[in-house]
């Protein structure tokens, strides 16, 4: 099993609070870390995909209330939406018997719906944490390669080769749109909703255009932005908004979209070896994508996320204001002698960053004019980590 980093973070909270929920997309590890976790603790599981489980909680508040010394571990638990309510019953009711922390952890594949239903049942009672496929801090630097290609899900990257990850990338986006996506209510025809998560792919990091989109698929504007919500609802897709200050400039007002799983991306595309990815257009951009998910992940909670980029074309990949305040521009380049362009130091220029960072495939760091430091992707990960 591989050592995911938030597993920290989920035992802190765990142990802080009534109530977790975790999120995150299907086969990105939830149940994997839950079930190890509780071998280090009294624990007791149930799947409410299983008809059986979902027997043992015909009545609930009986049932659970027999386990209140015990994490009650409920897994994809947004199939059982009324329950939210019998758990605000039972942690209040144990809270006043002094059990104030560990009692539920619940995991479902990631959706608006699921945090509105805790968010509204639990009040005060539940912390919410979001799960990633793997990213480049979690893998050994000679593994970022192999990273890149396959993507974070941990069974497309095991794969014994290539070929096999593909096929279950493949296979993970056919159940998605044929029994999951419609599992959590939209009504959306998979055909469709293929041909969008694919044209996504192919405009990886470009500027949202509704418009073509909607052309492209022959439905109207509002319908695209609610493809778009629900791909994002389920962290499949990042849309990544730009960065607005009172600077005088003329910047764009577009966000970018990424898929964020750069093996996803690349499934979408049929793209199996290292080979058909170097030599296609999608590279660059796939590349950006995997880089920026890695940093993002890696920055302290509250950091906000964006891009920046001006009519006139000065530009900045990522732009990380950190929960201080303090203001992080990252270029992004897939060359062991980077270069920045010229509209880098003038956004930079602009927004007066605290770093200047250029992120490489190389292995060691160094500066490079203007303040500006060349990193490889894990030392700038660790960097915002400790930040």
């Amino acid at each position: 099993m591989i050592e995911r980093r938030i597993r920290t973070e989920l035992t802190e909270l765990i142990d802080a609070v009534p109530a977790v929920v975790l999120i995150g997309p299907r086969q990105v590890g939830k149940t994997t870390l839950a079930l190890d976790l509780a071998e280090s603790r009294p624990s007791v599981y149930l799947d409410l995909e299983s008809d059986a489980d979902r027997a043992r909680l015909s009545e609930p508040e009986l049932y659970l209330a027999g386990h209140e010394n015990e994490l009650v571990i409920l897994d994809e638990v947004h199939r059982l939406p009324d329950l939210f309510q019998t758990l605000r019953g039972l942690i209040d009711t144990g809270r006043r018997k002094g059990l104030r922390t560990g009692r539920f952890l619940l995991l479902g594949s990631a959706s608006l719906d699921l945090l509105r239903q805790s968010g509204e049942s639990l009040a005060g009672r539940t912390a919410h944490l979001e799960m990633h496929p793997l990213d480049g801090r979690e893998v050994p630097a000679d593994d970022l390669q192999r990273l890149w290609l396959r993507g974070g899900f941990p069974d497309s990257l095991l794969a014994r080769d290539d070929r096999t990850s593909l096929r279950w990338r493949q296979d993970f986006i056919r159940t998605y749109l044929e029994r999951d996506i419609p599992q959590l209510g939209p009504r959306i025809a998979a055909e469709t909703l293929r041909r969008f998560w694919t044209m996504l792919a192919h405009h990886q990091s470009g500027l949202l255009n509704a418009a073509e989109l909607s052309r492209s698929l022959g439905v109207d504007g509002k319908t695209v932005a609610a493809y778009l919500d629900l791909m994002v609802d389920l962290l499949l897709v990042r849309r990544l908004e730009p960065w607005h200050a009172n600077s005088g400039k003329r910047l764009v007002k577009s966000p970018r979209v990424y898929v964020r799983d750069s093996g996803v991306v690349h499934a979408l595309l049929g793209l199996a070896t290292a080979d058909e990815l170097l030599g296609h257009p999608v590279a660059g951009a796939s590349y950006e994508g995997f880089i920026i998910e890695t940093l993002i992940a890696a920055s302290p909670p509250g950091t906000a996320a964006n891009f920046y980029r001006t009519a006139a074309g000065a530009e900045i990949d990522l732009v990380l204001t950190l929960p201080g305040g303090g203001v992080w521009a990252i270029e992004i380049k897939r060359s062991l002698a980077p270069k920045p362009e010229r509209g880098f130091y003038q956004a930079c220029e602009d927004i007066a960053p605290l770093r200047r960072v250029v992120v490489y495939p190389g292995t060691e760091p160094f500066p490079l004019r203007h303040g500006v430091e060349a990193m490889p992707l894990q030392h700038a990960a660790d960097a915002l980590a400790s930040a």
